[in-house]
Order: C-alpha cells, then structure tokens, then sequence
C-alpha cells in the first residue's frame, strides 16, 4: 500500500512462461527484473534518486550503476571472456570498493539508466546463441550460462527489493 498522497503503481505482468522452456524462462525473469529496475527509478528526480537515505553509500543511482556494472562483469567479462568496456576500464575496485556506487554522483540519472540499459543488451548479446551449459570463458570459478541467468536473476531481484526501500524512503512511491 501507497501513502495516501502517492499513487500506487499498477503491478507489471509476469513475462508468459507458463509453457515456456528453461532458457526461455531464465532470459524472461531476468528482463522483468531488469525492467522493474528501470520502472523504480521513473519520474525520480536526479536529486531524489542521490540522496543517502541509509547509512551505507546505497542510493538509488548508484544501484542502477552497481547492476549495470553487474551485468558487464558477469555476462560480458567472465562469460563471454571480452575486455572490460570503458566505463569500467582502469576502476581500481580495491582502492574504492563502492565506486560504482560514489561515482554515480557525478552522473545523470539519465544517463545512469542508459548505462544499465545497455550493460543488459550487451549481456544479452554474449549470451545469445550459447547453449545453458557453456562454460565461463574468463572466470577464475567455473560456471557455465545458466548459472549466470540464476544469479543475475537473484542479484537483480535482490537490489531491486532494496531499490523499493529507497524509492519509498526518498519520495514515498511504493509498489512497482
């Protein structure tokens, strides 16, 4: 339930995967998860979706930039074994573990949003074509596809869910 001064969002359809095969099943939640990632941050305001409402450096446009960097890391780079795009090239994870996140301040939520829309079709590009069980091609821990699609599916849902808390703490929008 909304606050009474904000409107609830209608819920999103589930992808159709009634009859659907594994693949078809894991690429279908993975993109709704990813949509709903987007639609959270629709109609925020770049300050709105700045503001450290938690203790920690979460805010709502530094997750999106943490799951674009998500994507790119687990499909892009490990997987498909390609180099690093530039947004990630030279980031000196160890020195500033929570990059993703402090560097989202100097960006647009505009901007933020289409580097997270493009990390996820760059993911699907290195997964089209790939059959569930090949493996990591750049990973110091084997794993193969389907793995890849059931933890981006968890670590997705999983921001997602604090991306909610955010969103209701920032201006009072829940639901989806």
């Amino acid at each position: 339930m909304g606050r009474e001064d904000q409107p609830v969002p209608e819920e999103r359809d589930f992808p159709a995967i009634e009859a659907a095969g594994e693949r078809t099943m894991l690429e279908g939640m993975l993109d709704w998860y990813r949509a709903g990632v987007v639609v959270k941050v629709a109609g925020l305001s770049g300050e709105a979706a700045k503001q450290r409402l938690v203790p920690s450096v979460s805010t709502l446009i530094g997750m999106v930039k943490h799951l674009a960097g998500v994507e790119d890391a687990w499909f892009h780079d490990r997987f498909a074994g390609r180099l690093e795009p530039e947004v990630w090239a030279g980031v000196d994870f160890t020195a500033d573990p929570d990059w993703d996140f402090t560097s989202a301040w100097d960006d647009t939520l505009a901007d933020v949003v289409a580097l997270y829309e493009v990390a996820c079709a760059r993911s699907r590009a290195a997964a089209e074509g790939k059959p569930l069980d090949a493996m990591a091609r750049n990973s110091s821990r084997p794993f193969n596809l389907r793995w890849a699609y059931v933890h981006l599916i968890e670590e997705t849902a999983r921001h997602l869910g604090h991306m909610d808390i955010l969103r209701e703490l920032a201006d009072g929008t829940t639901g989806e």
